[in-house]
């Protein structure tokens, strides 16, 4: 695969930005001109070939440097990694699927022999060589969910299951959108998505419960979900609310295209072999305005959907200070044609 990976910041100088093929594999979370709250689950299948779905675990051009973020943000809070220790099973077991994952999926990056539990791994993008005993944590420099998440882009839940529930017991957050891993560790699926407007009414979640301890081995799943953030900062966390949340005041009419960013999460679901746990991943994509209005349709698209966005949705993404502006500026593409079906550019 040719892919050169960027040198770039995701604080202070703010120095990210998408090559344009990172921009044309985008995952634009929308279908249709209209708002519309829906699960989009579907199965965590093989995407076209360059997408962000070609691959169970997607690597891209910003990989290098989101890894050193995250490596900043646990330095400056270990808080944002933490485990109970009935979890450590699950932790081995992620350290499998994304270990294998990545090594298959990009084998000039990445490698993995077993002999037994006799394990070596090679990541060459971040210049490591491990040798270790599977099972054993003396045998890695970190906790086994701790090592290879430093080395896997997307925070990562590991939900265990037990009374008819599933219970975020460990997981890694570097790079979430206002939710807070040390809040939420050790509550149950309804506690930690009890903020949501509008879906406990409509019985979403109760569906999705009902569906997630179905999950079944080697049937992952995934879907989209998005929200809207002021310059590309990964860690838009409660903990580091004193730093991002003035970012909004600063919006103005000549800088929104290049100040307000679209942020989509992948997310996959994987049941684990071992523990019977689940993996929740999100990885996050960025792009700005500026950057989604390569494409025509995708700003006349965007235009629409915040158009017709419940003010109650808004507000829940954080949207209402710059939602207007970000309209106004999108306006200019707007010739009022059709958009073509999907949510690929054209």
């Amino acid at each position: 695969m040719s892919l050169t990976f960027r040198d770039e910041t995701f604080r202070d100088d703010f120095t990210f930005r998408n090559s344009p093929a990172a921009i044309r594999r985008f995952p634009f979370p929308f279908d249709r001109d209209q708002y519309m709250y829906s699960v989009n689950m579907e199965p965590h299948s093989k995407g076209p070939a360059g997408s962000a779905t070609e691959f169970p675990i997607d690597i891209d051009e910003h990989y290098v440097s989101e890894m050193r973020e995250r490596a900043l943000v646990l330095q400056q809070d270990p808080l944002r990694c933490q485990s109970l220790p009935h979890m450590i099973t699950a932790e081995w077991d992620l350290v499998e699927l994304l270990m294998t994952s990545m090594a298959d999926s990009y084998p000039h990056w990445f490698s993995l022999s077993r002999n037994g539990n006799d394990w070596h791994w090679i990541n060459r993008p971040l210049g490591i060589d491990q040798k270790f005993t599977f099972g054993n944590v003396a045998t890695l420099p970190y906790p086994p969910m701790e090592y290879i998440t430093r080395q896997c882009q997307g925070d990562f839940s590991l939900l265990d299951q037990r009374d008819d529930n599933i219970w975020m017991d460990a997981g890694i957050a570097t790079t979430q959108a206002d939710w807070s891993l040390d809040f939420d560790i050790g509550m149950n699926f309804m506690e930690w998505h009890a903020p949501v407007p509008f879906a406990h009414q409509m019985g979403v979640f109760e569906r999705a419960l009902k569906y997630l301890l179905n999950l079944q081995i080697d049937k992952p799943v995934r879907r989209l979900n998005w929200t809207m953030t002021i310059n590309p900062r990964l860690d838009t966390s409660p903990e580091q609310y004193p730093h991002w949340g003035k970012d909004r005041t600063q919006v103005t009419a000549e800088n929104v295209g290049d100040k307000v960013y679209l942020r989509v999460e992948l997310q996959g679901l994987w049941r684990l072999p071992r523990s019977n746990a689940i993996v929740f991943s999100i990885r996050g994509y960025l792009a700005s305005l500026s950057e989604l209005a390569t494409s025509p349709k995708w700003a006349r698209r965007l235009s629409r959907v915040l158009k017709s966005l419940p003010d109650e949705i808004a507000e829940y993404k954080g949207l209402s200070r710059h939602r207007a502006l970000s309209i106004a500026w999108l306006s200019q593409f707007e010739d009022d044609s059709p958009t073509s079906p999907g949510c690929g550019p054209d």
